[in-house]
């Protein structure tokens, strides 16, 4: 056991915070007995919310901060949405364990419950990830997008408010918030594929770090990692961050791996596709491969002119 208190960085946002104490509960369960501490950090993503994400840098920006406080000894753990987590680690750093997968979808949340296809021609819908934007406009190019950042919180009331007409989120994180009833439509199948990694929790710390590392093994889900870093492959060759509108989601079923992958341009005008099945052993390999497959059906293109 170790002596030691375990001090996990987190997000201040509601979302995060579930996340920090979802991990926090499962080490105590695990290992009866154990210290933890939060560490609530604020990071940059956090305080720019009057600017869309891919023009002040990314997704990387909502953790930054707590990657420092990892390296600098301030924290032994971080807990991250893996969405938001860039494919290249930071030297000193490993993502040990990812926890079993939550509903990996995107939601549709309306003003009047009314779903994707019954929203009238130029509605406003709520957004700040061009992946969402290029699917919504490549489905309704009547629709009009209009920028949404914020917690959560914020982006339902701005909703309520009237401000959009509908939002778009993750499943996963208004579930875990308990706001699973606000979802209108489920956002799935052929014409909408989610995030790489949306509805997983990954836990990053120190490699030198081995009482952590061995704290945390035991929560890693081995099946949702086979997935995870199958699409994490193909953002990785793809160079791709929030600035591109790339979609991938992996499905492991009796040993084998299925991958299908989007890049489409923001307007929704141009779209790439590319799937693949594979062993589980051979899961990063496959994600190599659909990104080759993307880059010569013309995704190259897209990335530059973005």
């Amino acid at each position: 056991m170790k002596s030691k208190l375990i001090r996990i960085a987190t997000r201040k946002s509601a979302l995060a915070l579930w996340q920090a104490n979802h991990v926090q509960a499962l080490l105590r369960e695990t290992h009866p007995g154990i210290e933890i501490e939060l560490v609530k950090i604020v990071t940059k993503g956090d305080r720019i919310i009057d600017r869309p994400l891919a023009e002040i840098g990314g997704k990387g920006l909502f953790l930054k901060e707590l990657e420092s406080a990892l390296l600098e000894g301030d924290a032994d753990l971080a807990v991250h949405s893996m969405k938001d987590v860039p494919a290249e680690m930071p030297p000193g750093l490993v993502l040990d364990a990812v926890l079993p997968r939550a509903n990996p979808y995107d939601a549709l949340v309306s003003r009047g419950g009314r779903l994707l296809a019954d929203l009238p021609a130029g509605s406003r819908i709520g957004t700040c990830s061009l992946r969402r934007q290029s699917m919504l406009l490549a489905l309704r190019p009547d629709l009009v997008v209009k920028e949404l950042r914020g917690n959560v919180d914020t982006r339902l009331r701005k909703l309520d408010e009237g401000q959009y007409d509908a939002i778009i989120l993750a499943c996963a994180g208004l579930q875990r918030l308990g706001l699973g009833e606000r979802i209108t439509e489920t956002l799935s199948g052929p014409g909408w594929l989610p995030a790489s990694t949306q509805g997983i929790i990954g836990l990053q710390c120190r490699i030198d770090d081995a009482e952590t590392r061995a704290l945390i093994a035991p929560l890693a889900d081995q099946k949702t990692a086979v997935v995870a870093f199958a699409e994490r492959a193909v953002a990785r060759v793809l160079e791709a961050s929030c600035q591109v509108p790339l979609a991938v989601h992996g499905i492991l079923s009796e040993g084998t791996v299925r991958l299908d992958a989007v890049v489409g341009t923001p307007d929704g005008t141009e779209v790439v596709k590319a799937s693949g099945k594979a062993p589980a052993s051979e899961a990063i390999a496959l994600g190599e491969q659909i990104a080759a497959d993307l880059l010569q059906n013309g995704a190259g293109k897209i990335i530059q002119s973005l």
